[in-house]
């Protein structure tokens, strides 16, 4: 029998730590849907939707879930600033494919500057990190993730576009299907960028007040949005 390459085949609730649906994350739409029905996952998953949806919320899980730092890093990461995190994590319970890596990294661009100092006041010692406070936002996030990203593993990527450009954007789409060609990684991405959700053969859902459906990247409203706004931008800015 041979198994999949990629870490983790499936997320579900766990039975013996239910998450009571009157309490909040489990209100949101999209985080009740997967305790409810689960969520199987190939190589690369994108979440896209509007802010308070539930998209980090679900991703800042998964990585918990796993076992990496909220705040960001690997499974080895410690570094914690402040406690924000929902209880979801302890609910989930993630299938993993046996023989397959048990490494992977987190990235959210929102608590990038307190982990790049973490990794300043915890060097590794086998490597010198890139100067990465004495970079740009982009170049240091794109470095990170060039640095980092290698090998089989999970993936985890939190509105990246925040930290980039459109060229930024697009080198971090160069990296992420560089690393699903090599095959044995695997990515889940929430974000708002079109651009991202372009990453080729991943399985997209619009998470939203109907939970997590599965979508195009034509379907999308962020897509049609975006070509409406570039076709017309003044039709948009006069209703402001």
């Amino acid at each position: 029998m041979r198994f999949a390459k990629t870490p983790v085949r499936h997320i579900g609730e766990d039975p013996h730590e239910p998450l009571p649906r009157n309490e909040w994350p489990a209100t949101l739409a999209a985080v009740r849907q997967l305790l409810d029905a689960g969520l199987d996952l190939g190589p690369a998953t994108v979440l896209v939707g509007e802010n308070g949806a539930g998209k980090s919320t679900l991703v800042e899980a998964i990585a918990m879930a796993y076992g990496l730092n909220p705040e960001g890093g690997s499974t080895g990461a410690m570094h914690r600033s402040r406690a924000t995190e929902s209880a979801l994590a302890n609910s989930l319970l993630l299938a993993r494919n046996p023989g397959a890596g048990r490494y992977g990294y987190f990235l959210r661009a929102e608590t990038m500057h307190g982990f790049f100092s973490y990794l300043e006041d915890n060097p590794s010692t086998t490597r010198a990190d890139a100067p990465f406070h004495r970079m740009s936002h982009g170049e240091s996030f794109l470095s990170l993730a060039e640095d980092r990203f290698r090998g089989g593993g999970l993936w985890i990527l939190d509105e990246p576009e925040s930290a980039l450009s459109f060229t930024g954007c697009l080198s971090l789409l160069a990296v992420l299907r560089e690393l699903l060609a090599d095959g044995g990684s695997q990515i889940i991405l929430s974000t708002h960028s079109p651009l991202l959700a372009a990453l080729p053969g991943a399985d997209i859902y619009e998470v939203g007040g109907w939970g997590l459906r599965p979508a195009t990247w034509d379907g999308l409203d962020l897509v049609r949005n975006w070509r409406s706004f570039l076709d017309a931008p003044q039709r948009f800015l006069r209703h402001l």
